[in-house]
């Protein structure tokens, strides 16, 4: 009786989800709990004259700038995780994104020159300990499962002038965009500038420096085709 209500409780997440017949009572009233105390906090965005829209909030969860945050139902932040929306567009996420726990999304940390904005579709699942940054806009199609320390930085420095610091050259700034339905492993870094296509794989441990087509497998540092999945 209980493995049904929670089955169906899930199921307005995840229509596909059901409890193994494996799992034990124990370890389902625990996830209930859990999952009650997320709802609960989930709350607090009524705080910010926000619908919360079911959205699932772990312990410590921070944000800034509030009325720069748009997301769709059933929303689900880890533990710890940190939201900074200061930029020109701020952040979207749509319905049944789930960002794992100690992840931190930031448009951008400066007042002077704020960042474009962080993009993530429907139905996209990210690690624990994943950075994404927005300086220069960052998009992330529905349908994408990524892995933990996920990291995408849509901004570079200029280091062209040897007689000055590099902190004080600026930046450039040309954003990221990741496809639909792409298969992201864990530890990938995105640089600058990079357009992953629809349907991509990309191994664990890759440092991505340019730009692939649909459909292909990417590993390596820097990252390069493996092959394709045509």
């Amino acid at each position: 009786m209980i493995r049904r209500m929670i089955e169906k409780a899930v199921q307005w997440r995840n229509p596909d989800f059901h409890v193994n017949n494996e799992v034990n009572t124990v370890a389902i009233l625990s996830f209930a709990w859990a999952t009650s105390c997320s709802l609960l906090r989930g709350f607090s965005w009524l705080l910010c004259l926000k619908n919360p829209k079911m959205a699932m909030l772990g312990k410590n969860v921070r944000w800034y700038n509030a009325p720069k945050i748009h997301f769709g139902q059933f929303l689900k932040l880890g533990d710890h995780v940190y939201l900074n929306a200061l930029g020109k567009q701020g952040i979207h996420m749509g319905n049944r994104v789930g960002i794992g726990a100690f992840s931190r999304l930031v448009v951008s940390t400066s007042l002077q020159h704020p960042g474009e904005f962080i993009k993530i579709g429907h139905q996209v699942g990210i690690g624990e300990y994943a950075y994404l940054g927005g300086g220069g806009g960052l998009e992330i199609g529905d349908d994408c499962i990524i892995g933990q320390y996920f990291s995408c930085h849509p901004e570079n420095h200029i280091a062209q002038n040897l007689s000055t610091a590099i902190r004080h050259q600026g930046v450039t700034r040309q954003g990221i965009k990741i496809g639909n339905n792409c298969w992201i492993g864990s530890k990938v870094t995105i640089l600058d500038g990079v357009e992953i296509g629809e349907g991509c794989i990309v191994a664990a441990g890759a440092v991505v420096t340019r730009s692939f087509p649909s459909h292909s497998v990417i590993g390596g540092v820097p990252a390069k085709i493996l092959k394709s999945r045509i």
